[in-house]
């Protein structure tokens, strides 16, 4: 029987595609939560225990195997599974705030949408595995080959994901979008071309705005 999914609205998380500028982002919800006051809890998916990042590590090295996305999808939950019951789950029980560097959504986007998986199995999983969603969700949204570009010069070995070639992160893109889309009352999707400061200033003005309507 699949388990119904909460939403919790102490629980941010960030998307986008490669070279969208998430880290300034986080910086910029960081700030704006912490005039709120409270914990912070900030994680990164995959990973955010020592298990899920040593899957982290599986998933996005290089290896003379190629992993077959089945395998890639399963090895995203079980990593999301640690990442939930043993920091994220704890951290809303304690009444902290908790922003993650990427969630489920990544999964429909680059597995589902980018590798062609059954969108069904995904949501199976979310079900069954995590039964959890952000209450809010902030999309970096970024043309691929500007995100590519600005990548080219960061990235001098560019890990398992981050090869792949530029259809499959056009891919990856509209799966977000589509995401986004479907899901508007949790979705903020801000134009990440703008400058590091103008995405900044988005990316705080939606928190905020979106904090001030939790608690009307």
């Amino acid at each position: 029987m699949s388990r119904a999914i909460l939403q919790h609205r102490r629980f941010i998380s960030l998307e986008g595609g490669e070279g969208a500028g998430k880290t300034s982002a986080i910086a910029a919800i960081r700030e704006q939560l912490q005039r709120s006051g409270g914990e912070i809890v900030l994680t990164r998916e995959p990973g955010g225990t020592p298990l899920a990042e040593q899957l982290r590590a599986l998933l996005l090295g290089k290896h003379e195997e190629i992993l077959v996305p089945e395998a890639e999808l399963l090895m995203m939950f079980a990593a999301r599974a640690q990442h939930v019951r043993n920091v994220i789950q704890p951290a809303l029980q304690r009444g902290a705030w908790v922003i993650s560097d990427r969630f489920t959504d990544s999964s429909y986007a680059y597995q589902g949408a980018g590798r062609g998986l059954d969108l069904s199995l995904l949501e199976t999983l979310e079900q069954n595995v995590v039964g959890l969603r952000p209450g809010l969700t902030l999309l970096l949204d970024l043309d691929v080959r500007e995100g590519r570009a600005r990548t080219a010069g960061r990235d001098l070995w560019p890990d398992r994901i981050e090869s792949e070639r530029d259809d499959f992160f056009e891919r990856v893109r509209e799966g977000f979008r589509r995401r986004a889309a479907a899901e508007p009352e949790r979705f903020r999707v801000i134009d990440a071309a703008q400058t590091p400061q103008a995405v900044a200033a988005d990316v705080g003005g939606a928190v905020r705005a979106w904090m001030e309507a939790a608690e009307a």
